[in-house]
């Protein structure tokens, strides 16, 4: 018999931080976009979005409002229908155009029902007609531009 020691493993396994051990297959995945147990957003992003409710929102009427508020880092804000009624709200992959929209800017958009009770609606296809006058808007790049 040798006294050599046994060749190493194939598939090694080590101490994390965390005391855990790491296995071949935990290594091979991507890393989560989601950081520690956070549950996933059930908002349907244009991405997400099934192409039923895609085709019947696009085919549904166009609504007039006006932005409410909306937060570039959260990626989200409101809009206040033009004939009153409950805000609407809007999530920046349904932002067309070159602008991040401010709070009075006026917009066009359509209606989309967010699941799983489709009991709230959220707009899509939202276009910026009127930036609001005296305020500063930024572009998707990053510059700004003064209206």
């Amino acid at each position: 018999m040798s006294s050599e020691p046994p060749p190493p493993s194939q598939h090694p396994t080590h101490q994390s931080s965390a005391g855990l051990l790491d296995t071949q297959q935990a290594r091979d995945r991507s890393p989560s976009p989601l950081p520690g147990n956070v549950v996933p957003s059930p908002l349907p992003t244009r991405r997400t979005r099934t192409f039923s409710a895609t085709v019947r929102a696009s085919q549904g009427p166009v609504y007039k409002g006006v932005c409410k508020c909306f937060c570039r880092s959260k990626g989200h804000g409101f809009i206040t229908p033009a004939d009153g009624g409950p805000d609407i709200f809007l999530h920046i992959s349904d932002v067309e155009g070159e602008y991040v929209p401010v709070e009075g800017d006026e917009v066009t958009y359509k209606m989309c029902s967010i699941p799983p009770k489709n009991e709230k609606l959220q707009a899509v296809e939202v276009v910026i007609t009127h930036l609001a006058p005296g305020t500063k808007h930024e572009t998707w790049s990053g510059h700004i531009v003064s209206s």
